[in-house]
């Protein structure tokens, strides 16, 4: 596949950030494009297979990671670690870090209204860069990659302190600016029952603080909370 003059550079901005050059640049192309994308511009594969494959891989990494360096827990406390590492709101903050969301490849609609910053995607870009990594190079270039930039939400977790209660939070520095009146709506939810995603507000009186996007109306209230803090502090 012919690759575009700034797609490329994109692609090379995108390598030094994260210190791997990829081999075969149609991995990492796939990784970066989202499905809105792909429907835009029908040359290009988007990136849902990859995020398929790339969990996967994150699973095993981080579960021979566990197991090898948490010998006297039994097996429901492994499960509940290394669900807390492995999930969509640890992801999209590792995601940040190495500010995939700036090199996402996203259709006109899906950038206008802050996919770049949408908690979901992110979480499945970085799933999806993974893989391609996978692919392009071996499963210990994917085991570097993961635990390189998860290593403190790994710490984290292994101290018990993943779990972070952004309503309450938000309600603690709300309130000490004098605000009373804190709100959550929703305001969308789709897909299909078995599979439905929420999207809920957070507002006081008649501002909009934050947006989040989860698999139930919990998840959603915690990632707009979330947004919301990382606005006002």
């Amino acid at each position: 596949m012919r690759i575009s003059k700034r797609i490329l550079e994109n692609i090379y901005k995108f390598e030094e950030t994260i210190d791997y050059k990829f081999n075969n640049k149609e991995y990492i192309l796939e990784a970066l494009t989202h499905s809105s994308y792909s429907n835009e511009n029908k040359r290009y594969n988007f990136n849902e297979r990859l995020e398929f494959l790339g969990d996967s891989v994150l699973s095993i990494v981080v579960s021979d990671y566990l197991f090898k360096n948490e010998k006297d827990l039994p097996e429901g406390e492994l499960t509940k670690l290394r669900a807390s590492i492995v999930c969509e709101e640890s992801l999209s903050e590792v995601a940040n870090k190495i500010k995939l969301g700036d090199f996402m490849l996203l259709g006109k609609g899906e950038e206008a209204t802050g996919g770049r910053e949408r908690i979901s995607i992110l979480a499945d870009a970085f799933e999806a860069v993974i893989a391609a990594i996978y692919l392009d190079g071996s499963i210990e270039d994917a085991r570097n990659f993961i635990l390189n930039n998860m290593k403190y939400i790994i710490s984290d977790a292994r101290r018990g302190k993943i779990f972070r209660d952004y309503k309450t939070h938000l309600q603690e520095v709300l309130q000490g600016k004098g605000e009373s009146n804190i709100w959550y709506k929703l305001i969308d939810e789709k897909g299909p029952d078995h599979n439905k995603r929420f999207i809920m507000e957070v507002g006081t009186n008649n501002d909009v603080l934050g947006i989040g996007e989860g698999k139930s109306k919990k998840e959603a209230e915690q990632l707009a909370a979330r947004v919301a803090l990382d606005k006002i502090l």
